[in-house]
């Protein structure tokens, strides 16, 4: 089985001023941050991302839009050497009550039979408490980064195991634990 290292994108890996990333010029990476997607790479964990993108499905930007998003994000990333194993995402406006939305557990679970994923030896980062909630009830070792929004929405009531200033405190954490 492997480990992963489950991550959230707006807010841990990209800058999130609350509005939407809806054009690849939008798109810039947090301070560390690649910094730290290179130490995970480099790393037996494999490196998936897990996001909401609900704008997708409230019409503020189309699927298309995304794809363009993330296709600048693996562009930026590959001109570092780093790709990544999985990126998941959901689309869906948030009172459809789908099942992949987090905190639920659809693209987590989809990662897990996707890539063979050990949970036990795993870890979930995120800047919101419906990421932490993802996490624990997959039963990952959860990291809340004070990037984004810090765990300040408070939509659920999720205790992460570790607080870090980061995505590049806790890669370190993550890695100097082995």
């Amino acid at each position: 089985m492997n480990k992963a290292v489950f991550i959230d994108r707006d807010g841990v890996i990209n800058q999130c001023s609350g509005e939407y990333i809806t054009k690849p010029e939008d798109f810039i990476f947090l301070p560390n941050a690649v910094t730290a997607l290179k130490k995970l790479y480099k790393s037996d964990y494999k490196v998936i991302i897990i996001t909401n993108q609900s704008g997708v499905g409230k019409g503020i930007y189309t699927e298309n839009d995304l794809e363009e998003v993330h296709k600048k994000m693996h562009i930026l990333l590959k001109e570092k050497d780093i790709e990544l194993d999985g990126l998941y995402y959901c689309t869906h406006h948030p009172n459809e009550n789908c099942e992949c939305r987090k905190p639920r557990l659809g693209m987590v679970k989809k990662a897990i039979k996707d890539y063979n994923i050990d949970v036990e030896q795993s870890f979930f980062i995120g800047d919101k408490t419906s990421d932490i909630k993802a996490g624990k009830d997959s039963g990952c070792k959860t990291f809340l980064v004070m990037t984004g929004y810090a765990g300040k929405d408070k939509a659920y009531d999720a205790e992460p195991d570790f607080i870090v200033s980061d995505l590049l405190e806790a890669v370190n954490q993550i890695l100097n634990a082995e």
